[in-house]
């Protein structure tokens, strides 16, 4: 696909291509914002919950070494929009794109662990606490996440606004090691 095809206009007025990433279209701010906007589970909670929050919550229950990692392990998203699961399934083509974004944010930022074991567990954790505390309607179990603990913890939503602050201190903190 050439750089003439289709592409995302980002919040800094980048243009992101999703069919041939490349590492100077990434830009920290447009991911971080594009997060902090984009609800959680569709939008389908209690209240206005982000993807950045999600993964500030996955990067504070990991070592520290993997924290950028798990703090950018969506950062796809930011370009993508998510599709719920069980979408997801059913348009195969959609998982292939968001890799290779995933592998462009990877190198552009050096977080090449986006996919660690600690992270995936994390995450479910994660998953099993916003089901807990963002999805009180849903009194169905999950699979995915039959057998693990939530956090202690309630999730309190943030305002996008601060989810995007925190994301960028985060980032900023975690970048250096």
């Amino acid at each position: 696909m050439s750089r003439e095809g289709v592409f995302v206009s980002t919040y800094r007025g980048h243009r992101f291509y999703p069919l041939a990433p490349c590492i100077d279209d990434v830009d920290i701010e447009d991911i971080a914002h594009g997060l902090a906007y984009q609800c959680r589970f569709n939008g389908q909670t209690s209240s206005f919950y982000s993807v950045a929050q999600h993964s500030l919550l996955v990067a504070s229950i990991v070592p520290e070494r993997l924290r950028l990692c798990a703090l950018l392990h969506d950062a796809a998203e930011a370009y993508l929009g998510d599709i719920v699961k069980p979408l997801k399934l059913l348009v195969p083509q959609f998982s292939v794109i968001e890799k290779q974004v995933a592998v462009i944010i990877s190198e552009c930022f050096g977080a090449y662990e986006l996919d660690h074991p600690t992270i995936k567990s994390a995450d479910l954790v994660l998953l099993a606490t916003e089901k807990r505390d963002l999805m009180p309607n849903s009194v169905e179990a999950w699979a995915s996440i039959t057998g693990i603990a939530p956090l202690k913890e309630r999730i309190v939503a943030l305002a996008p606004e601060l989810a995007k602050a925190d994301f960028l201190r985060a980032w900023e903190a975690w970048r250096k090691h």
